[in-house]
């Protein structure tokens, strides 16, 4: 159960983690998804992301993804 003391690492450490990479997908598209619908007033964008920081890390997600998928098919079939 989720406190109002638990850090966003402690809630990606006890819930986000234990997901299957599916899983965590479908939860970063619905996050994302929300934050394109705020007002835009709200988001602070002094640290926008440049077209270079955008390709780095989908190119991290990417390999991070299936590296774990692989991983994961490895320890099934062990």
């Amino acid at each position: 159960m989720l406190t109002t003391n638990q850090t966003v690492q402690d809630v990606y450490i006890e819930i986000t983690r234990k997901l299957p990479p599916t899983e965590r997908l479908q939860l970063a598209a619905l996050i994302l998804n929300g934050l394109t619908n705020l007002d835009k007033n709200i988001i602070d964008d002094s640290a926008t992301w440049t077209e270079e920081d955008q390709l780095e890390i989908a190119t991290f997600s990417m390999q991070n993804f299936t590296q774990n998928t692989f991983e994961d098919k490895a320890i099934a079939i062990t």
